[in-house]
């Protein structure tokens, strides 16, 4: 810097006034203004457990949205359990009366409006009825007449045997179940008929639901049945892998935000929220030792189905194939196909949709896409936006040319 633009600055800064450091004050300046709290919204529907939800999330000023989540069905950090009020409208006990040693089936039930349409839902094995709580809220979004009926099995979740009577988990009476439980809902609620029905079965579910499509005691009612994530010939197979997976299960958790953890971590179910919907009821507390420092139990002993795994798959193809109205098959993979529903689907005997993203439990893992499947096939297969064109024998009493 020459002599002459030193003089200058001198003189600039001698002109400005002086100013007191007031370190008290600067610090003060210093400190980020504390962003607002926000609640993560954990839940499609809106419940009591979205309150449990993570908070604490950094927000952005909405013209930034540094930090924007990606729309969807939100993961969530939060373990605690969502109830099964947040879904459904009430559970059902059912009861045969004239059969005293019949179960007492429990069930959860949405009913439907007007003349909407009943998804029959029919849980896999060791899961229950909660495992359909999620994507029946989906289908709900979608079609807001829909009414939505999900049981537990004999031997799963709350539905209760007759004391002293043993787990028949036979492919004929686990189909019975589901009819009588459907004829007994209808007589609770004092519907004058049945609603068009769509039966919906994931894995064991979706063997129960062909045997009873196959039999026909539905009648008209039935509109059709979708299968998710079974095929006779992969299911068999994989029988044989069943006891060594059942092996590494744990058996037992500390709590029931463990189970969960476990259940979302071993990737078993890849969403949150339906790990804390369905999960709790997997899951009953019971100490098999003093001490038991894991007393949260599997309640059914699926090892102990083993005589029936056989009884459930061997022929499903062919039944699923033959059994009249729609038919729908959701895969996690094209691989699960045999021979028999890979000519079937050429031949357009039904429709077929696979999600490679998602896990065995693909309606839990994709409750929003199954759920629109499982809404497009309905529409597809439902009757009552059919317009028939009038009978010749009608026109003809009105004096109509034909």
């Amino acid at each position: 810097m020459s002599d002459l633009q030193k003089a200058w600055a001198k003189n600039r800064l001698a002109a400005l006034p002086i100013e007191s450091f007031d370190e008290q004050e600067e610090e003060e300046n210093d400190a980020v203004a504390e962003l607002p709290e926000h609640i993560d919204d954990d839940s499609s529907s809106a419940s009591s457990a979205s309150s449990a939800s993570s908070t604490g999330t950094v927000v952005p000023s909405p013209g930034q949205n540094l930090f924007a989540r990606p729309q969807g069905v939100p993961r969530g950090r939060s373990l605690q359990p969502i109830p099964w009020t947040t879904y459904f409208e009430r559970e059902l006990f059912l009861h045969d009366k004239a059969s005293p040693e019949s179960p007492t089936i429990h069930a959860y039930l949405t009913s439907p409006v007007g003349k909407g349409p009943l998804f029959v839902m029919h849980h896999g094995g060791g899961s229950s009825g909660l495992s359909f709580a999620v994507v029946g809220d989906q289908i709900r979004k979608r079609v807001s007449t829909a009414g939505i009926f999900s049981l537990d099995a004999r031997g799963h979740g709350s539905t209760t045997l007759h004391e002293g009577e043993d787990v028949d988990l036979s492919l004929a009476t686990l189909a019975n179940d589901l009819f009588a439980a459907i004829q007994l809902t209808r007589q609770e609620m004092k519907w004058a008929e049945l609603p068009p029905i769509v039966l919906v079965g994931h894995s064991m579910g979706g063997a129960v639901v062909t045997e009873l499509a196959r039999l026909g005691r539905l009648g008209t009612a039935l509109l059709g049945y979708a299968v998710l994530d079974v095929v006779e010939g992969s299911a068999i197979d994989a029988l044989q892998h069943m006891q060594t997976y059942l092996s590494t299960r744990p058996t037992g958790f500390q709590s029931l935000e463990m189970g969960i953890e476990w259940h979302t971590r071993s990737r078993t179910i890849r969403n949150s929220v339906s790990a804390r919907t369905s999960v709790p009821s997997l899951l009953t507390q019971r100490e098999d030792k003093p001490g038991d420092t894991r007393p949260w139990k599997w309640r059914t002993d699926l090892a102990a189905t083993q005589p029936y795994w056989e009884d459930w798959f061997v022929g499903l193809s062919a039944k699923f194939l033959a059994a009249k109205g729609g038919k729908l098959l959701l895969l996690a993979g094209t691989d699960r196909l045999d021979t028999e529903l890979t000519i079937g689907q050429m031949q357009g005997k039904y429709n077929l949709q696979v999600f490679p993203e998602a896990g065995h439990f693909i309606h839990e893992d994709l409750p929003e896409k199954t759920a629109i499947s499982l809404v497009d096939f309905y529409r597809r297969n439902d009757r009552s936006a059919l317009v028939l064109p009038p009978k010749v024998s009608d026109l003809l009493k009105k004096g109509v040319k034909v």
